[in-house]
C-alpha cells in the first residue's frame, strides 16, 4: 500500500488502554490539584515516560485472532513452530558475522574445493565471468530440530552466453500434480512418505563447456584478482540440471528401475509379488514412497554409495510446504510461507478479507497511478507458488498475474486483496483423505467473455483422483470465444487433456482406474455438440476440438455428465464469486484449516 495510507492505517489502528472510572482523578471545577495531591492521585508520577505510558495495541486484528496450534498434535506442533525459530541471513557478510552461517558457508566452501569444482587460474584474455552469489536455508529433520544450516554457492546463470559457455540446458522437474497424485495415493493405500536429500546435488554432474567465474564473495583476499575455471557444474548454471538429471537417471536405471513417461522425474519398481516403490526428484529434493518396505530401504543405501544423501525421515517440510498426516488422511499448507509473505510486506496487522476479489471488482489495462514493476511482480510471483497448495486463490491469481509488465495501483490494491484474504486463514490447506472412491473426476467451466480488457473467456478446470483434488487451472482462453458454447467446449477440451495425462501417470504406477473418466459440465449445449457430430457455423471453427472430443467418447476413455451451475466446483477457476457461494465451493474442494482457533 502506499505509503501515506501506511502511516494513517498505523496511526488510526493504535489506541492506548483507558483506565478504568476509579483511576480518573476528581475534577474539582476552578481549582488546581497540589504536588501533594497530585502523588496521591498519580503514584507513578515521578516514573520515567517509558514506563508510565500504557500498552499500545497496533492493530485491531492479531494474527493470534487467525490462526492457533491447539488442534495440532504435540510433535506437529513443535515442528511448526520450529520453522519460524531461525532467522535467513540477507547476504554472505550477515551470515559470517553468526557462528552457525559461517560454518555452513566454510563447509560449503570445502566441500567444493575437495570436489575439485574448480581451478584457480588468471582470466585468459578474451574471456568472460559469470557472477555468482550466496544462498541460505534451513533443513529440518522429520520431527522439526534443525537436521543443518544449508549455506549455496549459485552461479549467476543470467550472463551466460548459449553457444559460447552453455548449450543444451533441458532437464524435467517433477511436477506438483504428480507429487499430489502420489500423496492421494499414499492416503489411500496408507503407503509411507519418506524425504532424502542430495548434498550438493549438481556439484555430481560434469561440466562439459569452458566456463570462468567470479571468485566467492567474502572470500576475494583469500584467492586474490584470480578467477575460478569450472570444472564440475554448479547451481545457478543453466546446463547444471541437465548434467545432474542425466547422472541421476543412469544410477536409477542401473538399480532396474523404470523411467515415467508421462512425468521423467517419477521413477518405479515393481516386485515380482506385485508390490511397488516409487521415487519421484525435484531438483536435489527427492521424495520416496510405495508398499515395498524392503525395496525402499535397499534404494537409500544404494543412493548414499552413489551420492552424498540426507535421510531426513518421514515427510514434513518438502518444497516449502508442511505435510501433516493422520490416520484421516494427509495436509499440505504453507502456512510459514503465508506468515512470512505477510511479514515481509507489511500486513500481517491488516484487516482481513472473506473473499480473493471483490465481485464487482473489474480491472483495466490502464490505471491510475503506476506502481513499481519489480516489486508487483516479486509480489505476484510468490502468491503463483503459493497457489500449488491454496486453489481458492487461483482465479485472483491468474487475473492479477496479467498485468506483469505495467501494473498499475488498482492492480496492486488486488493483490492487497488477495493478502488480506490469506490473513484470515493462513493455515488453510489440501487435505488428502481416505475414500473408497477410485475413479478420476474432471470439472470443466467457463466464463464466457469475462475479461472486459478484450472479452476473451477464461477457461477452468479441477482433477480428482481417488476423491482427492489433485490438479486445476485457470486460465486465459488465446481467443475470443463467440458463444458461451464455444468458451465452454475449449475449456472441455482443456481438461480432457488433463485427464488423460492422469490417466497415464495412473497406468505407469499401475493403479486401478476405472473407466470412463467423467468429465462434469454445466452446459449442456456443449455436451450435445460433443455428441453429434453436426457441423454448422457456430461449431466450424473449433472442429479440431470437437473431433478430439468426440474420438474420447467413442473409445469409451470419457463420459459427460451434466451439473447444475451451483454444483460446478470448476465456476470458482472461473470468476470472483460471493462469500456463500465461494465457501461453499472451498468446501468441495477439499480444503480445510487445522490452525482455525476453536
Amino acid at each position: 500500500m502506499p505509503l501515506v495510507f501506511s502511516i494513517i492505517f498505523y496511526f488510526n489502528n493504535c489506541h492506548e488502554s483507558e483506565p478504568g472510572d476509579d483511576q480518573l482523578p476528581k475534577k474539582r471545577k476552578g481549582k488546581s490539584i497540589s504536588v501533594s495531591e497530585s502523588r496521591i492521585l498519580y503514584p507513578d508520577i515521578d516514573d520515567p515516560v517509558a514506563v508510565r505510558k500504557p500498552i499500545r495495541s497496533c492493530t485491531k486484528y492479531p494474527l493470534s485472532n487467525f490462526i492457533s496450534y491447539s488442534n495440532l498434535s504435540s510433535s506437529f506442533s513443535a515442528f511448526t513452530s520450529k520453522l519460524s525459530s531461525v532467522e535467513i541471513p540477507k547476504n554472505v557478510q550477515d551470515a559470517l558475522e553468526v557462528p552457525k552461517w559461517r560454518e555452513a558457508v566454510l563447509e560449503e566452501m570445502k566441500a567444493l574445493e575437495k570436489n575439485k569444482t574448480w581451478s584457480v587460474m588468471t582470466l585468459p584474455d578474451g574471456k568472460k565471468t559469470v557472477g555468482c552469489k550466496w544462498v541460505f536455508t534451513v533443513k529440518y529433520n522429520s520431527d522439526g530440530s534443525i537436521e543443518r544450516y544449508k549455506a549455496r554457492l549459485v552461479a549467476k546463470g543470467f550472463t551466460q552466453t548459449y553457444g559460447i559457455d552453455y548449450s543444451e540446458t533441458f532437464a524435467p522437474v517433477a511436477k506438483l500434480n504428480t507429487v499430489r497424485i502420489l500423496l492421494s495415493l499414499a492416503a489411500n493405500l496408507d503407503w509411507p512418505l519418506h524425504q532424502l536429500d542430495v548434498k550438493n546435488a549438481f556439484l555430481n554432474g560434469d561440466l562439459e563447456e569452458e566456463v570462468y567465474m567470479d571468485i566467492p564473495p567474502g572470500f576475494e583476499d583469500k584467492f586474490g584478482s584470480n578467477v575460478c575455471k569450472l570444472n564440475k557444474s554448479l547451481y545457478g548454471l543453466k546446463q547444471s540440471p541437465r548434467a545432474w538429471f542425466e547422472k541421476f537417471t543412469y544410477s536409477m536405471k542401473k538399480q532396474g528401475y523404470i523411467q515415467g513417461q508421462a512425468d521423467h522425474t517419477l521413477f518405479t519398481k515393481f516386485s515380482q509379488d506385485g508390490k511397488i516403490a516409487v521415487l519421484i526428484v525435484y531438483v536435489d529434493d527427492i521424495v520416496l514412497t510405495g508398499d515395498d518396505i524392503v525395496e525402499m530401504a535397499r534404494v537409500k543405501e544404494k543412493l548414499a554409495l552413489d551420492f552424498e544423501i540426507k535421510d531426513l525421515g518421514s515427510m514434513r517440510y518438502f518444497l516449502g510446504m508442511e505435510v501433516a498426516r493422520s490416520k484421516d488422511g494427509i495436509l499440505v499448507s504453507q502456512q510459514k510461507y503465508i506468515l512470512d509473505l505477510l511479514k515481509e510486506t507489511g500486513m500481517s496487522g491488516c484487516r482481513p478479507a472473506d473473499t480473493p476479489m471483490d465481485p464487482n471488482a473489474k480491472l483495466w489495462e490502464e490505471g491510475s497511478v503506476p506502481v513499481d514493476t519489480g516489486r508487483y511482480q516479486r509480489l505476484v510471483g510468490k502468491l503463483i507458488y503459493l497457489s500449488h497448495t491454496r486453489p481458492d486463490i487461483a482465479f485472483s491469481v491468474s487475473v492479477v498475474s496479467q498485468f506483469m509488465h505495467s501494473p498499475f495501483e488498482e492492480h496492486l490494491e488486488a493483490v492487497y486483496r488477495i493478502l488480506r484474504y490469506l490473513k484470515a486463514n493462513p493455515g488453510k490447506g489440501l487435505f488428502f483423505k481416505k475414500t473408497n472412491e477410485r475413479n478420476v473426476s474432471i470439472f470443466t467451466d467457463a466464463d464466457w467473455a469475462g475479461s472486459v480488457t478484450d472479452r476473451r473467456s477464461t477457461s477452468g478446470y479441477c482433477t480428482y483422483v481417488w476423491g482427492n483434488l489433485v490438479t486445476w487451472r485457470s486460465k486465459k482462453q488465446g481467443v475470443v470465444a463467440r458463444s458461451s458454447a464455444e468458451a465452454e467446449f475449449r475449456a472441455m477440451a482443456q481438461g480432457i487433456c488433463e485427464g488423460l495425462w492422469i490417466h497415464r501417470v495412473l497406468e505407469e504406477l499401475k493403479m486401478k482406474i476405472e473407466l470412463p473418466l467423467k468429465l462434469y459440465s454445466d452446459s449442456k449445449a456443449a455436451i450435445s455438440i460433443a455428441h453429434n457430430p453436426v457441423q454448422h457455423d457456430r461449431t466450424k471453427h473449433i472442429e479440431i476440438d470437437r473431433h478430439f472430443i468426440k474420438e474420447k467418447l467413442d473409445a469409451g476413455i470419457i463420459c459427460l455428465p451434466f451439473v447444475t451451475s451451483s454444483q460446478q466446483t470448476a465456476d470458482i477457476l472461473t470468476k470472483s464469486l460471493a462469500r456463500p457461494t465461494f465457501e461453499h465451493l472451498i468446501g468441495k474442494l477439499g480444503m480445510i484449516d487445522i490452525y482455525a482457533p476453536t
